[in-house]
């Protein structure tokens, strides 16, 4: 079973607790969401591994730790993820970036991509697959399994705020993809609204309804 990471940070909490006000605009939103993007990144990097080389400071030759292994790469599900990925990329600036765009068949409510681009290497990566909201599920579940058919298979799911129900998705969907989220919440709507949620993180981010 794939493990849930729920951050308690203070700061994480505080921009969090501004973002699910209604009366805060699209730019402090996207500003808080930059900055909660940034200091979510902390903890989920916190396990990358390390070597050890050698370098030559102005004093002497000495032995060190850098980043081994995978490099990183973010994945947005369009729209709403995008609005993570800069405050990610100020701490990984090396990060390749792909996108996944999905919309719900009208008839089967099943997700349907439309878009896909990834980094040539993105089967060498690990990937951050990052999206504000995860409410039911079905599309993160959806872009996790789109990315497993093009052979990327370290995975790791980055949201702002959970509903159990989509956490219970991806854990039976993909019991081998660890999840992040800044905040987990109580229950979906009637709508599919999580709640008490912040409202629809697309719309809010660039202004739209």
């Amino acid at each position: 079973m794939s493990t849930v990471h729920v951050f308690d940070h203070p700061l994480i909490t505080h921009k969090l607790s501004l973002m699910r006000d209604k009366k805060t605009g699209p730019k402090e939103f996207r500003e808080l969401l930059n900055e909660i993007s940034t200091l979510m990144a902390y903890e989920v990097t916190r396990d990358l591994p390390l070597e050890t080389v050698e370098i030559e400071t102005p004093i002497c030759k000495t032995q060190t730790k850098m980043l081994s292994g995978k490099k990183l790469a973010i994945v947005p599900i369009l729209r709403a993820g995008l609005g993570m990925v800069d405050g990610i990329m100020s701490l990984v600036p090396a990060a390749k970036v792909g996108h996944i765009g999905l919309y719900r068949d009208p008839q089967t409510l099943e997700p349907v991509e439309y878009y896909c681009k990834l980094p040539s290497d993105a089967q060498d990566r690990e990937i951050l697959l990052v999206d504000p909201m995860l409410a039911t599920g079905g599309s993160s579940s959806a872009a996790i399994g789109f990315l497993k058919k093009r052979g990327c298979f370290n995975i790791r799911l980055v949201c702002l705020i959970a509903a159990p129900e989509g956490v219970a998705r991806i854990q039976k969907d993909h019991p081998d993809v660890d999840i992040f989220v800044a905040g987990m919440d109580d229950h979906l709507n009637d709508h599919g609204y999580i709640v008490p949620g912040l409202g629809d993180a697309g719309d809010r981010l660039f202004g739209t309804k």
